[in-house]
């Protein structure tokens, strides 16, 4: 009988279905970073339980970690605990970590996929919402709560509802200036932020096909803020020439055992869906969020929404939003003023990210009182980069260049809005106090658009932004 990937796969994985109507899905490779793991190894402690698998699971450090004095010991008492917390978890469970002196370290999301650790056909779960991301290679990828990550650590299971699969083709072919960010930003203004509850979302079309496996990961890293518990891409010869050689792929003759696998895993064409949406790439635009969730977005040469004018019927929320952000219906996004501009986040900080942004900066200067920064999505990515001299170009043009980490996405570090500060960011969400101030306002962008607006000092049209030498 056809099935989709995600059928395949949930099916390969299910031990049985439990009395409630969940399946109890053992977990390939759970992934863990400092946040979420101490109560759970305290959890597993407290049962008398030990870690059943530590060969799946796979340690880095992310949120807390500084990114200008990455230096032991921080001097954030609690980040220091945080740390020394999965440290030494880490050592008496036999797990592997990568630490601060690894050169591999990074944010969880680009740690996996670029160590090869993220292969198709696998579930993956991690203490961390946008698990989602290495759905990209055409695994099912779930964030996990502390309690779960005990489960997991404790038994290699989950126990989980099933979903419904919902086919997003995106068609057509993307114009210059609009990117993945872009593409992922229309999905959820289209579908809302709850319009993917109870779904796992298949990405597909011409455009994804097109993609690179960055921009893959780009798209499947939002698809929680959609409200879809996993998102993917089915693998193909992309998937394939980007895992190979890489540190944890299998090598030579198994590796093209492996790939042979891998491309029977994506949906049968005559598979059937739950929904099905079909999107018109080349009518995206640049994006920017103006409000309090990724679905409150405009065109960047759109105007903010008014009540019972905007696509949303709620306009209670699109009231609450424009007295948040102190914008007024019917102004252009366009030349809304910014304090600060972020480069960064497991959404957006990978070496392409970074390449881009740089060729939009390259012969330009940081608007008077912006202020900058781009944080490399790991230790990897930092050194890639600063190989290819983008460290200068970003130095050169006023961008504080940092060390790797979560960084301004979510401000559990000391990067974090002052005040009322509007941030121009690749992250992934927008919502109250996301960014370290209880006032602070996030208008999410590609990267390319945040260096546009870095050296604006407003939000502008990258399309229309003259890029310099």
């Amino acid at each position: 009988m056809p099935e989709t990937l995600f059928r395949k796969v949930w099916n390969a994985h299910a031990v049985r279905k439990l009395a409630n109507g969940q399946t109890q899905l053992f977990v390939g490779l759970h992934l863990i970073h400092e946040v979420t793991t101490p109560q759970a190894f305290d959890m597993l402690r407290a049962r008398g339980g030990k870690v059943m698998f530590p060969d799946r699971t796979i340690g880095t450090v992310d949120h807390i970690v500084p990114t200008r004095d990455q230096r032991r010991p921080f001097s954030d008492l609690l980040a220091e605990d945080m740390l020394s917390a999965l440290e030494r978890n880490c050592r008496e469970a036999n797990i592997q970590l990568f630490d601060l002196d690894s050169g591999s370290q990074g944010i969880v999301h680009v740690v996996g996929p670029e160590l090869g650790l993220t292969q198709p056909g696998m579930t993956i779960a991690c203490g961390d919402s946008h698990t989602s991301t290495h759905g990209a290679f055409g695994a099912i990828a779930f964030g996990i709560g502390t309690s779960q990550v005990r489960d997991v650590l404790a038994s290699q299971c989950l126990a989980l509802e099933p979903l419904k699969t919902r086919r997003i083709l995106v068609n057509g072919r993307l114009s210059p200036g609009v990117y993945a960010k872009d593409v992922i930003l229309e999905i959820i203004r289209r579908l809302g932020v709850n319009g993917g509850v109870g779904y796992a979302y298949e990405y597909g079309g011409e455009v994804v096909n097109r993609m690179t496996m960055d921009e893959r990961m780009t798209i499947c890293n939002m698809s929680i803020e959609g409200g879809a518990r996993v998102g993917y891409v089915n693998p193909d010869e992309t998937t394939i020439d980007y895992l190979r050689g890489r540190r944890f792929a299998p090598q030579g003759e198994m590796f093209e055992s492996a790939a042979s696998w891998w491309r029977s895993l994506a949906s049968d064409p005559d598979a059937a869906f739950d929904d099905e949406v079909v999107i018109d790439g080349s009518e995206i635009r640049p994006t920017v969020t103006w409000g309090i969730n990724p679905g409150q977005s405009v065109y960047v040469d759109e105007r903010l929404p008014s009540t019972g004018e905007a696509r949303s019927a709620d306009d209670a929320a699109i009231s609450e939003a424009l007295d948040f952000m102190g914008f007024r219906a019917g102004d252009p996004i366009a030349g809304t003023r910014i304090d600060v501009a972020f480069v960064g986040s497991c959404t957006n900080a990978r070496l392409s990210d970074l390449r881009e942004a740089a060729r939009i900066v390259r012969g330009h200067r940081v608007a008077p009182g912006v202020r900058a920064l781009v944080v490399p999505g790991s230790q990897a990515v930092r050194a890639a980069a600063e190989r290819e001299g983008l460290h200068h170009v970003f130095a050169d043009a006023g961008f504080e260049w940092r060390g790797a980490g979560c960084s301004m996405c979510l401000a559990m570090n000391p990067d974090k809005l002052e005040g009322r500060e509007i941030c121009a960011s690749s992250s992934n969400r927008n919502f109250k106090g996301r960014q370290g101030s209880p006032l602070g306002r996030t208008l999410l962008m590609s990267p390319a658009m945040v260096a546009a607006a870095a050296v604006a000092g407003e939000v502008v049209d990258v399309r229309t932004f003259d890029h310099g030498a």
